[in-house]
């Protein structure tokens, strides 16, 4: 017997083979997945050219709206706990009330700088990570509120001074933006420092 093979067929001479149809641009409506990717592209893109910004507002929000609530008296759960570790620095030397709205009046400023941004933020992030400094020494300060007894845990007052861990790590990120763009700006594009006289 014999096998026959089939050969494959040719075009004819001269005829060229189908093109496939031209890629539109846009949502591809018979796809509702890939429309869905493009959006969340899209929106990825958006936030990651704001990403400072909106780092900058949200924690700036939150710093204003502690800073408002420590003006009004017994708002703030947090009242008591600022003003014993803030008597305790001071050794006693100021009186609690003029120790809260201080308080109240360095986060509000606070907030307000790293909401405003521009000439603020600088000086806005110095007083940022000196007053988390203040913040973090409570748990040295204040012992027996912050950590429970007989054990490495936290209270639920330690664990209000240790989640401020994330604003630290945002302003940090922050603050290598700004000072970075510092450094940027005073220098030429090939490499060498504007301020040096050549």
């Amino acid at each position: 017997m014999r096998s026959h093979t089939a050969e494959p067929s040719l075009p004819p001479p001269g005829s060229s083979a189908p093109e496939p149809p031209p890629h539109t641009p846009g949502f591809d409506h018979g796809h509702p997945a890939t429309a869905g990717a493009r959006a969340l592209q899209r929106l990825a893109d958006h936030v990651n050219t704001r990403a400072l910004v909106l780092l900058r507002a949200t924690v700036g929000i939150v710093f204003l709206g502690f800073g408002i609530l420590k003006l009004f008296p017994s708002a703030s759960p947090a009242e008591q706990l600022a003003v014993d570790a803030a008597t305790k620095m001071t050794l006693g030397l100021v009186p609690e009330t003029v120790l809260l709205l201080s308080l109240a009046a360095l986060e509000t400023a606070i907030g307000i700088g790293l909401i405003v941004g521009g000439r603020l933020l600088r000086p806005t992030l110095v007083a940022f990570f000196l007053h988390m400094g203040g913040v973090f020494s409570t748990l040295l300060l204040l012992p027996d509120a912050m950590w429970q007894p007989h054990s490495p845990a936290p209270t639920m007052e330690g664990q209000y001074v240790v989640k401020n861990v994330v604003l630290v790590a945002v302003c940090l990120v922050v603050a290598a933006d700004a000072w970075g763009s510092g450094s940027r700006s005073s220098r030429r594009p090939d490499g060498t420092d504007r301020t040096t006289s050549g």
